[in-house]
């Protein structure tokens, strides 16, 4: 091996390294590595050398071959000598001065570079950078799976893991997983019981800002989300998400038990307690049970004589909305239910219900005491006064 004559390598800074040759195996030869070189004097820019030092070192040894598995050169040791800038903070080691100042900003929590448009500030010019596209609409990164497309390159990746399946992030508390590191750790308040996000109007407090910013439209009434369909109008934007199901009749939730299908994960969640038979829910006052929270808050307007739900036309008020909604059909004069047997037609499904034991002679309601079948449940009703003795009626 020979260094080139014509290039005074005193001039450079360098580090000796022994290099073992086949024609002289004994006699070891200095190698001279010379740093922060300018890319005229070593035919490459300093890039192009800390990517591939082995290119870098046969060009300067006359184009003569080695037997580069007996060269004892560490290429991470020589790559890492080349971070001369060292933080004297957290002591992270740069190859360049000014990677280093802006290293620094992250200490000392400076953020000189602002949006001229909303006027946030950050601490690097390239966040700043990325943060424009939110008021360019611009989006750059697409995804060559779904060609859907981001205006981060970082919102990309994170993405990815969608077609890919990874979840890299895991809880240390009950080991669930999660794509992404944003989501892990709004997973993990849920076991901190922190709730870092309150309100200032109530002080109610939220794990999440999504959730404090949803709430904040309780206060002042403002429903941001309408349907372009009906034009009803939501405060969050996932009720509106919810609602277009209605339009689109879409049902994307099924059941691994019998196979019914619902717009609503919810909907599907509170289906489910009735192939388990649990009725989680109880009542402080008659302690029935119920499967759902949805059945033993309308049940509890039986001991409370609460009529939350008036008719708009009439006034008449009820204790539960279903009942609200079938009533409205006596202003309407809908009748939407038909008899297969006869075409008869009725205003509600329960009386429809009753209507087919007409046909079918099913008498669902019996007498406990005398084993007697009736198809009403209000015809039973009369009956047991029979057993009863009971004289409800007094002639005025």
């Amino acid at each position: 091996m020979y260094i080139q004559e014509d290039t005074d390598i005193t001039r450079f800074p360098f580090t000796a390294v022994t290099v073992k040759t086949e024609d002289d195996e004994e006699k070891p030869q200095d190698l001279k590595l010379h740093q922060n070189q300018k890319a005229e004097d070593c035919e490459g820019p300093e890039q192009s050398r800390n990517q591939d030092l082995s290119t870098h070192l046969q060009v300067n040894t006359d184009g003569k071959s080695s037997d580069w598995s007996e060269i004892e050169v560490s290429i991470d040791a020589f790559q890492e000598q080349e971070k001369l800038f060292s933080c004297n903070v957290c002591s992270q080691r740069f190859s360049q001065q000014g990677t280093l100042t802006r290293h620094m900003i992250v200490h000392t929590g400076e953020k000189p570079y602002s949006c001229d448009v909303c006027g946030k500030r950050f601490s690097q010019q390239g966040t700043l950078k990325s943060h424009m596209t939110i008021h360019t609409g611009e989006k750059p990164f697409g995804c060559d799976v779904c060609s859907k497309t981001f205006s981060q390159q970082k919102t990309l990746k994170s993405h990815m893991t969608v077609h890919t399946g990874e979840k890299p992030f895991s809880c240390d508390v009950c080991g669930k997983r999660f794509s992404q590191h944003g989501t892990l750790k709004r997973h993990v308040r849920a076991h901190t019981e922190d709730k870092p996000f309150g309100c200032n109007i109530c002080g109610k407090r939220f794990r999440h800002h999504c959730n404090l910013k949803s709430h904040m439209t309780v206060h002042i009434g403002e429903k941001l989300f309408g349907c372009d369909e009906c034009g009803k109008r939501f405060r969050h934007h996932c009720s509106l998400k919810l609602h277009m199901t209605d339009h689109t009749g879409e049902k994307p939730f099924s059941c691994d038990v019998c196979g019914k299908r619902f717009s609503q994960q919810g909907h599907l969640k509170r289906h489910s307690v009735a192939h388990t038979g649990e009725k989680p829910f109880g009542c402080d006052v008659c302690g029935q049970r119920f499967s759902q929270q949805g059945s033993l808050k309308s049940h509890m307007t039986v001991h409370t004589g609460e009529k939350p739900f008036s008719c708009d036309d009439c006034g008449k008020t009820f204790r539960q909305q279903g009942t609200l909604k079938a009533h409205m059909i006596v202003h309407s004069g809908e009748k939407p239910f038909g008899c297969d047997f006869c075409g008869k037609r009725f205003s509600q499904q329960l009386t429809l219900k009753r209507h087919m034991g007409v046909h079918t002679g099913e008498k669902p309601f019996s007498c406990n005491t005398c084993g007697k079948s009736f198809r009403l449940l209000h015809v039973l009703q009369t009956h047991m006064r029979v057993h009863t003795g009971e004289k409800p009626f007094v002639c005025m």
